[in-house]
């Protein structure tokens, strides 16, 4: 209740001041003002605790002309900002209904209440207002940029495109980036029609977009794999290294699967190690330690963990070190590392697999629109423990 007060005891003082003003236009300037009474009947309101009462009489007081509009937004903007939106809606209706408002004056309000409306959940309304503003020709980048934030909440991905041409670089820098995500996303839709002819369309422009765009790459690759073609998958996979190789812990299951499945064991061992030499990935250590001890044995697979933990040190590295050495250790020493087993794994569990670049929100599985601050392909997979965004969130 003291918040309120502060926030409306400026708004009162306006309406006191402004109402004494125009009683007095008639008079000399010598003459002290006169606050009006109702400015008193105002602060009894909110002192009484009947804040919406008194917001309506200060809307009263304040009389709508051109040098009270910035007072009534700038009043909703407040109430909005403190998530008290049905009083910021009711200041801004208010606003627009008023006729003596000009062209610009009442789009500003238009944005305004539209802006309410999406904080309410309102999305019809707030879409409406948007589309009215670009009618105006006025407020438009602000409108397209909401209309944007609506569509991909409602997952209108055609929209969000036909949105999005309209959005200037300037105003929304990442658009690239987002854009080909949107076509994405449309392929996905198709994918679960089954419409793959469809999907691939979507994925090429996604690509044309965007070359470096990994989502396009890996559901390509999918689609490839269920036609049975691991060449092409092998092919597609590997040109992530190229574009974003803190991905590569994404694909490299499925990229082993097919080189296995192509009989090019040796090959695969030749490049995963020359992809650790480049690049240190984690996921890349754990299969090549499973395929050393194959080829040279445990004590090989240990000697090259210990060698990566001392570069990149990590939890997943940590855990198969100790499950190498309990395959190898005697009775008594075996106790103490199923116990050190157990913690990691306990650790593990608690670790995110993803962060966001952009906000440090994290998560168990991967998003590519962040859910916090909804920006496209920022989340990424963690890797080792050198991140140094704290977790906002898990999902």
């Amino acid at each position: 209740m003291v918040e309120l007060l502060l926030l409306l005891l400026p708004v009162a003082a306006a309406s006191g001041w402004y109402t004494a003003r125009r009683g007095m236009a008639s008079k000399t300037q010598k003459q002290p003002p006169q606050i009006a009474p109702v400015y008193f009947k105002g602060l009894n309101y909110l002192l009484n605790e009947q804040p919406d009462k008194a917001i309506d009489l200060f809307i009263e007081l304040l009389d709508v002309d051109s040098d009270t509009v910035e007072t009534h937004l700038a009043l909703g903007n407040l109430f909005r900002r403190r998530g008290e939106v049905d009083r910021a809606i009711r200041i801004h209706q208010n606003l627009i209904a008023r006729p003596s408002l000009n062209r610009e004056q009442r789009a500003q309000a238009l944005l305004e209440l539209g802006q309410d409306y999406m904080r309410a959940g309102l999305f019809d309304r707030a879409e409406n207002l948007f589309l009215e503003l670009t009618e105006l020709k006025l407020y438009n980048e602000q409108a397209y940029i909401y209309l944007l934030e609506i569509y991909q909440q409602e997952k209108e991905w055609q929209r969000c495109l036909d949105v999005a041409e309209k959005i200037s670089e300037s105003h929304y820098p990442s658009r690239p980036n987002a854009v080909a995500h949107f076509y994405c996303e449309l392929a996905e839709q198709m994918l679960s029609q089954q419409n793959v002819s469809a999907a691939e369309g979507y994925l090429k422009r996604a690509q044309q977009v965007q070359r470096s765009n990994v989502r396009a790459l890996l559901l390509q690759a999918e689609i490839e794999y269920t036609r049975g073609d691991c060449r092409s998958v092998v092919k597609l996979l590997q040109q992530v290294e190229d574009n974003d190789p803190i991905y590569l812990s994404e694909v490299l299951p499925r990229l082993v699967e097919c080189y296995k499945k192509l009989g090019r064991q040796p090959e695969l061992f030749e490049y995963l190690q020359q992809l650790y030499q480049r690049h240190h990935c984690t996921e890349a250590m754990m299969i090549l330690s499973e395929m050393i001890v194959e080829k040279e044995g445990e004590g090989a697979a240990v000697d090259a963990l210990l060698r990566h933990l001392e570069e990149t040190p990590d939890l997943k590295g940590l855990e198969r070190l100790v499950r190498l050495n309990l395959q190898r250790s005697e009775e008594s020493p075996k106790e103490a590392l199923e116990v050190l087993l157990i913690s990691v794994m306990k650790l593990l569990e608690k670790q995110p697999a993803y962060q966001c670049d952009h906000c440090g929100f994290t998560a168990k599985k991967l998003h590519w629109h962040c859910p916090s601050c909804k920006t496209w392909g920022e989340i990424k997979p963690q890797q080792g423990l050198t991140r140094s965004f704290k977790a906002n969130a898990l999902t």
